[in-house]
């Protein structure tokens, strides 16, 4: 069963993705900072979101097959009225709990944001499979178009935490995304096509969540890594080091770090968002096949290694934070963030590219399954590393990172 008018229902997908990852954007930067202020440790700020990951991991073993299931319009809406829900309950936070009761109770709100979030996140990918054009490259550019514009999205929403922190502080920041998610949620509902495809068969079991395609395993095995890679340093250590070096300590000092950290983190989302909807022209994808295409990202994958090595060892020999360095950190991650949206670009095509349609959204839920599975080893890395040997063990695990998703990523193009 196909939509009606694929056009129309592939806008109003990404048009439900684009408002979800405003408010995950927005709430990521709002907990980080608030927190961060209130005087958490790296490793603190780093169990805040890990169980908003582990949730991903569980969240994507089931979605792929409540999908099925429901459909992918009944997973798209629950995912968007968790979020609401979780932003509803993060503003009953009260400032008089003790640290330990303040960090299970955000751990549980973001753990529902993150079902929230590959609820979602596994409902947009799957439709586009089923949407997209049948012509060469249409694959590729549709899901370039809807990874890319998402990303600039969620990048946007990392300033709009940040600003929202600053001038209106947490509870009402929070309570006006969850007004405006549920707005959203409303709109979406009315004017999201019938017939959005994702159905199976009624006879259909839980079972075979595990593909049977060795190059969706192993591309999931390279997606682990390569997101751990960036979230080593992006969950913690990179906010945590602007914050420290540009904050004076005083209340208006604390501000303009909140503008500067969340204005650095939006341009890199947003700069990675570009280069994502680029990918398919990077790559010369019109036209080309699904091989060479594989050999092209086992190559991109090569060219991220060096960055986050380079970057920890300038970290290292610097010792004390210094202007150079700062500019060289920025310069370094904007460069890592092109390659690395390069490679994530065109493993969100493979993974719908080698999937079969019949079992589309079980495939997809094991690859994001994967893909959260990185980001919970990155973000606890995260903490950990910079807590022990701040930035440059920081930037040295990502690179560790980095290499394994090479590895694993090589043997692809042995299939």
């Amino acid at each position: 069963m196909t939509a009606a008018n694929p056009i129309r229902a592939y806008m109003a997908v990404t048009a439900a993705y684009w408002a979800f990852m405003l408010s995950d954007g927005a709430l990521r930067m709002l907990v980080l900072l608030h927190f961060n202020g209130l005087g958490f440790t790296p490793l603190q700020l780093a169990w805040l979101f890990l169980l908003y990951e582990l949730a991903g991991i569980v969240t994507n073993l089931g979605a792929g097959w409540l999908a099925a299931r429901f459909g992918l319009a009944a997973t798209l809406y629950g995912g968007l009225a968790l979020q609401i829900g979780a932003l509803a309950a993060l503003a009953q936070l009260d400032p008089t709990w003790g640290i330990a009761a303040s960090v299970a109770f955000v751990m549980a709100v973001q753990g529902v944001s993150g079902v929230a979030k590959d609820l979602a996140k596994m409902s947009s990918k799957s439709a586009v499979k089923l949407l997209a054009p049948a012509e060469e490259g249409g694959l590729f550019r549709w899901v370039a178009y809807l990874t890319g514009s998402k990303n600039a999205v969620k990048g946007a929403g990392f300033f709009l935490g940040a600003a929202l922190l600053a001038l209106a502080g947490f509870e009402t920041a929070v309570w006006g995304m969850a007004g405006v998610l549920a707005v959203i949620l409303a709109a979406v509902a009315l004017f999201l096509p019938p017939g959005l495809p994702g159905r199976m068969k009624a006879e259909e079991s839980w079972g075979g969540w595990r593909s049977q395609d060795a190059r969706v395993n192993r591309l999931s095995l390279a997606r682990m890594f390569l997101f751990g890679a960036r979230d080593v340093w992006f969950v913690v250590g990179i906010p945590i080091y602007f914050q420290a070096i540009l904050s004076d300590g005083t209340a208006e000092g604390r501000r303009e770090a909140f503008f500067l950290v969340g204005g650095f983190m939006a341009l890199w989302i947003i700069a990675y968002g570009a280069v994502q909807a680029l990918a398919p022209r990077i790559l010369g994808g019109k036209g080309q096949a699904v091989e060479e295409t594989t050999r092209k990202a086992v190559r991109w994958a090569g060219l991220l290694v060096p960055i986050p090595f380079v970057l920890a060892a300038a970290a290292y020999l610097a010792g004390e934070p210094e202007g150079w360095l700062t500019g060289a950190l920025v310069a370094g991650l904007l460069l890592f963030g092109f390659v690395f949206a390069v490679n994530s670009s065109v493993h969100s095509y493979l993974i719908l590219a080698f999937g079969s349609a019949e079992r589309i959204t079980r495939d997809v839920g094991f690859y994001y399954m994967a893909n959260a599975a990185g980001r919970l080893i990155g973000t606890l890395l995260s903490g950990v590393s910079y807590q022990v040997g701040g930035l440059p063990l920081c930037l040295a695990t990502a690179g560790g990172m980095a290499l394994c998703s090479w590895l694993a990523g090589r043997r692809l193009s042995r299939v």
